[in-house]
């Protein structure tokens, strides 16, 4: 990467780090601009490769198969899951849970590529909050579909430990948001046994999907998984 043609358009302290938002050209074509969130100066995300992050929308709203879902996500990023979801005939609703505010305020402020058309939808609501925490607490308000797209990997958090949410007593917390037949899709950047193996102990119907793409940035294939558990009905 060319730090010359780095552009940084944000940056600011939080819980997890220093968290930034920049834009460089695409190495052959560096008039076409990408947009990158890094945080502690270590790659999170880009505006280039965001086929897995649509499909853990597309495939999620697939394997539901119903109508008028009411939809949870767990992590804004760059928000290309959350325009996947609406873009979906079936889905009626949208909430969004961010940890970070920065990266609510930066889709508020236009920052960020998807962010007039994000915040011109009606069904869509973001809100600043913990959505593990969230999703491990009691409620009365149930859901679909949840989406959750917040670390790495089940193995890999973005905080200092794995977190409960990934273990059959977290995933089954999880499971008592949704109403009956709804699915709980979860991204990853890598295979994850153990976790497959807690899905399939707390959900009645588990897929687990690779997602193949290609990554310009690097030129080459990568592969992301999805984890998808359905509730009976």
């Amino acid at each position: 990467m060319d730090v010359d043609d780095l552009d940084y358009l944000a940056s600011e302290q939080t819980p997890l780090g220093l968290i930034c938002l920049r834009q460089r050209g695409l190495p052959g074509d560096p008039k076409r601009r990408i947009t990158e969130i890094t945080l502690d100066h270590e790659f999170l995300m880009s505006s280039l490769a965001t086929a897995s992050e649509e499909a853990l929308a597309t495939r999620g709203v697939a394997f539901h198969g119903g109508s008028e879902l009411d939809v949870l996500i767990g992590g804004l990023g760059l928000g290309y899951t959350a325009r996947a979801a609406l873009g979906c005939e079936a889905v009626a609703r949208v909430e969004v849970v961010e940890l970070l505010e920065p990266v609510i305020d930066w889709c508020e402020r236009g920052l960020i590529p998807l962010a007039a058309e994000l915040t011109a939808e009606p069904r869509l609501r973001v809100v600043q909050g913990d959505a593990y925490a969230r999703l491990l607490a009691p409620t009365e308000e149930h859901f679909d579909l949840i989406l959750v797209d917040v670390d790495h990997s089940p193995e890999e958090s973005l905080g200092s430990s794995q977190h409960a949410f990934h273990s059959p007593q977290g995933l089954a917390r999880a499971r008592d948001h949704l109403r009956p037949g709804g699915v709980l899709a979860v991204w990853s950047y890598a295979k994850s046994p153990d976790f497959e193996r807690a899905m399939a102990e707390v959900f009645e119907t588990l897929r687990t999907e690779p997602v193949p793409f290609f990554n310009p940035a690097i030129g080459a294939e990568e592969t992301n998984w999805l984890f998808l558990g359905r509730t009976g009905s």
